[in-house]
């Protein structure tokens, strides 16, 4: 009896360590919804964060884990990316998922490299303000910074603390597209010493001149690496606001081959275009 008692206690204990592996003890996470496209290493806390002076929204953090997070003690690269609701799941995306879990495992499969992301989900009616930096006279906005700096003084502290993440900026991506990528570009550039790598991907450069300013002024940077992608279908001055960051930026010290911009014949302003270039995007922001 006492052999049968220690053989269950020692495989409780066993469980239990191999659980606590995956996130840190006290990490609540919810449970997989059945109609839920997103994959079972993709999670949502139940922590939910409302960020001082932004508004009083309860935003909802997506955190997706590699395959092996639970089997090994490795550290990974971390990805911030906005629009959490759009990322992961058929289910709560505005107009088709990114398939950003389903990609990433099968580069995992092939590589073995894996990364953490971390998908922090827009404010609904409240995303303009949120992802923009400047107020435009039309659509208003203007707290991006508020919302920067939540990431890069709060949420951040929070992941590190509680998964095993690459801390360094050599390792940590913020990505996002439309307003998101022009809120990524202005993170990214605003504080180099937390992002060194920007997935800029069809970036709303015309909401506001001051993107210009901006980048004029923060463009000096050895070891930020930014990937910007426009496609030619886009349409406005999508194209031309884009060649035109690319070429002041170089003008400006930007290293050349830390920057890479990607036209891509056909490409429209669409959930499913940003599913097709993400896996090149990380390509290029970790080779």
């Amino acid at each position: 009896m006492n052999k049968c008692f220690l053989f269950i206690f020692l495989l409780l204990s066993s469980l239990i360590s191999c659980k606590s592996t995956e996130v840190k003890e006290g990490i609540k996470t919810d449970i997989l919804d059945q109609n839920s496209s997103r994959s079972k290493n993709v999670q949502i806390l139940k922590k939910e964060f409302i960020i001082k002076n932004l508004n009083t929204i309860s935003h909802k953090v997506w955190v997706y884990l590699p395959p092996n997070y639970a089997t090994s003690t490795k550290r990974y690269p971390v990805i911030y990316m906005h629009d959490a609701q759009n990322l992961f799941d058929a289910k709560t995306s505005y107009a088709g998922e990114w398939n950003v879990d389903e990609t990433l495992n099968n580069y995992f499969k092939t590589t073995k490299k894996g990364f953490i992301v971390v998908g922090i989900e827009n404010g609904g009616e409240k995303r303009i303000e949120e992802y923009t930096p400047w107020p435009n006279k039309k659509y208003g906005g203007g707290k991006g910074a508020v919302y920067i700096d939540f990431l890069v003084n709060e949420l951040k502290a929070y992941i590190d603390e509680n998964y095993r993440t690459k801390t360094k900026s050599n390792h940590t991506a913020i990505i996002g597209s439309s307003l998101g990528g022009l809120i990524s570009f202005y993170g990214g550039l605003k504080y180099p010493d937390v992002f060194g790598k920007i997935g800029a991907l069809s970036s709303s450069f015309w909401f506001s001149n001051n993107s210009y300013a901006f980048a004029s002024r923060n463009s000096n940077t050895k070891n930020t690496k930014l990937y910007l992608l426009i496609g030619d279908k886009e349409g406005g001055s999508m194209v031309s606001d884009t060649e035109k960051m690319e070429q002041l930026l170089l003008e400006k010290g930007f290293p050349k081959e830390n920057l890479k911009t990607k036209i891509v014949a056909g490409g429209k302003h669409t959930e499913s275009f940003w599913k097709d270039e993400f896996l090149e995007t990380i390509l290029f922001l970790y080779n």
